[in-house]
C-alpha cells in the first residue's frame, strides 16, 4: 500500500470506517456496527476516495424501519460520488418489506437511450446545419408539437409504453401523426422491461389526467431537463465485440444519437410526495434516524413502488418521444426512409424487485447477463456500449457514466477564461444557457476509460462499441 493510501485509510479509520483493498477496489465496513453489511466499491486504484461519499454509503447501508426490514447487500460503482444524503453510484438491496424513497429522489427513471442510423459522418455533415436548427426548436425552444389525449396519458401512467402506444394508435396527434407506429412497437422489445411497469394514474399530477379536456399539452413531456441531461449526436468509432455489435445492429462509422433524461415534472411530483410521506409516517415517539434517511415499510412500501413505477412509465415515454422527435427531424433533413432503430433504453435511478430483494439503484444501471449497458462519457469524451455480465458483486449493476470529479460550484469557480483547462476545446454544445458549458465541462467529470476498464476487470461488463460525440444539446 502506498504511503498516501495508508494515510487515507488511517484518516477514515479515525472517522469510524475500516477500508481494505480488493482486486476490484475496496471493501468498506463499520467495525462498531455488526448489523450493517460491508460495502464493495469498484474503483480504479488511482481514483480518490471521497470521505463524504463513503459515510453516505455506510449510512445508506444502515437504513432500517422500526417495524422491520433491513439492508442485505451494498455496493458502489466507479462513478461513485457524494449526493444529497445518498451517494450517486450506490446500489443497495433490501428485504421486500422495505424501500427508501430518498435513495431514488425525484429524478425517477432517469436513464439512457441509444439509436443508430444508416447515415455516415459525411452524409450527416452535409445536413448538419439544417438538423441543428430544427432540433434546437424541438429540444430547447419548446416548438415540439405533441398534444396527448387524457386517455393516452392515463394509459401511459397505468401501463407504460405498451398502454400508451395502444391509445396513441387510435388517435395520433401532432408530430406523432407522422410517426411510423410499427417502428415504435418494434423498438419496445429493446426497452428495459418493455418500458412498462404496473403504475396507477392516481399518483400522477391531476392536471395531466383531466378527463374534461379534449387534449393536453404537458410542458415537460419530451424535454431534456437541466443538469447533466442531454441529447447527443455521436459516431460509432470502434467495434470491440463484433458478434454482439452485429446482433444489435451497430457498425463502425454509423451516426448515432443518445438521450439522457428521466421523468421530469412527474418524477418531482412523485418523489417529493413520498420523501415527505416517509418522514411523516415515521412512527410517533421513535427517534429519527441520524442519517436523515427515512424508510417505508409494509403497505406503504408497496404503494411507493406503485407510485415510482407510475413516474418510471412516464420517464420511458419521455425518452421515446424525444428520440422520435430526433428521428422525424433526421428524416426531414436527410431522407424519408432513413433507418434509426433503437439499440437499448435502460434506467439508472429506480427500485426494482429482483428475486427476493428490492434493488435500489441510485445513478447505477442494471447490467444483467447478456443485457445491453449504456455508459456515457462527458460531452468531450467517448461513450461505451457494453454488455452486462450479471456480476453478483455489484448486484448486476454498472456505472451510469463517468461520475463527477468536481461539483458544479467547484467547476464554476474556474470560470470560462480557460476553455483548454475545462476540456472544452473541440466540444460543440448547443444550449441556451452559457453556464451549462462550464457546469458540464469535460473537466468536471472523471475520465471514462478507466471507469469502464475497471468494470471489465471486475466482471461487471464487457465492451461492445465506443462512440465519439459529434455535438451535444443541453437544456
Amino acid at each position: 500500500m502506498s504511503t498516501r493510501l495508508h494515510r487515507v485509510f488511517a484518516a477514515l479509520a479515525r472517522e469510524g470506517l475500516h477500508l481494505s483493498t480488493t482486486d476490484h477496489g475496496y471493501r468498506i465496513r463499520r467495525p462498531d456496527r455488526d448489523d450493517i453489511p460491508p460495502a464493495e466499491l469498484v474503483l480504479p486504484p488511482d481514483f480518490p476516495l471521497e470521505s463524504k461519499a463513503l459515510h453516505q454509503l455506510m449510512g445508506f447501508a444502515g437504513v432500517r424501519h422500526p417495524a422491520g426490514g433491513h439492508v442485505c447487500q451494498v455496493c458502489a460503482t466507479p462513478d461513485f460520488h457524494a449526493g444529497h444524503l445518498v451517494p450517486v453510484g450506490a446500489v443497495v438491496a433490501t428485504t421486500t418489506d422495505l424501500v427508501v424513497p430518498q435513495a431514488i429522489g425525484t429524478d425517477i427513471n432517469c436513464g439512457m437511450r441509444l439509436h443508430v442510423t444508416d447515415l455516415d459522418i459525411d452524409a450527416f455533415a452535409a445536413g448538419k446545419e439544417a438538423l441543428v436548427e430544427r432540433l434546437r426548436g424541438d429540444l430547447l425552444l419548446g416548438t415540439r408539437d405533441l398534444p396527448m389525449t387524457p386517455g393516452s396519458m392515463a394509459a401511459m401512467f397505468d401501463e407504460g409504453c405498451v398502454g400508451w402506444l395502444e391509445a396513441v394508435a387510435e388517435r395520433p396527434l401532432g408530430a406523432l401523426a407522422r410517426s411510423e407506429t410499427s417502428q415504435l412497437w418494434r423498438d419496445l422489445c429493446r426497452v428495459y422491461e418493455g418500458g412498462s411497469f404496473p403504475g396507477a394514474s392516481r399518483h400522477a399530477p391531476e392536471a395531466l389526467c383531466d378527463p374534461s379536456r379534449d387534449s393536453l399539452r404537458d410542458p415537460t413531456l419530451a424535454t431534456l431537463g437541466s443538469g447533466n441531461h442531454f441529447c447527443e449526436l455521436q459516431v460509432v468509432e470502434e467495434i470491440l465485440d463484433a458478434r454482439l455489435a452485429f446482433e444489435w445492429g451497430v457498425r463502425p462509422g454509423q451516426v448515432a444519437f443518445m438521450i439522457h433524461t428521466g421523468s421530469r415534472g412527474v418524477g418531482r411530483h412523485v418523489g417529493n410526495t413520498w420523501i415527505d410521506r416517509a418522514r411523516k409516517r415515521w412512527p410517533t415517539g421513535v427517534r429519527h434516524p441520524e442519517t436523515g434517511i427515512f424508510a417505508l415499510h409494509g403497505d406503504d412500501a408497496a404503494e411507493y413502488l406503485e407510485a415510482i413505477h407510475t413516474a418510471a412509465n412516464y420517464g420511458f415515454a419521455n425518452r421515446l418521444l424525444l428520440a422520435e422527435l430526433v428521428r422525424l427531424r433526421m428524416r426531414e433533413v436527410y431522407r424519408a426512409d432513413l433507418e434509426a432503430p433503437l439499440v437499448f433504453d435502460v434506467p439508472h435511478n429506480i427500485v426494482l424487485r429482483e428475486g427476493d430483494r428490492f434493488v435500489h439503484r441510485k445513478g447505477a444501471t442494471p447490467a444483467h447477463a447478456g443485457q445491453p449497458v449504456l455508459i456515457p462519457g462527458s460531452m468531450g469524451h467517448s461513450s461505451y456500449l457494453a454488455v452486462g455480465r450479471g456480476c453478483p458483486l455489484t448486484l448486476s449493476s454498472a456505472s451510469h457514466g463517468a461520475g463527477r470529479a468536481l461539483s458544479r460550484f467547484e467547476v464554476g469557480r474556474r470560470g470560462p477564461a480557460d476553455p483548454t483547462a475545462l476540456g472544452l476545446d473541440g466540444v460543440e454544445c448547443i444550449t441556451l444557457k452559457a453556464e451549462r458549458l462550464i457546469e458540464e465541462a469535460p473537466a468536471a467529470y472523471k475520465p471514462i476509460t478507466p471507469v469502464v476498464d475497471i468494470q471489465v476487470q471486475a466482471g461487471v461488463v464487457s465492451k461492445v462499441a465506443r462512440l465519439r460525440p459529434l455535438l451535444t444539446f443541453k437544456g
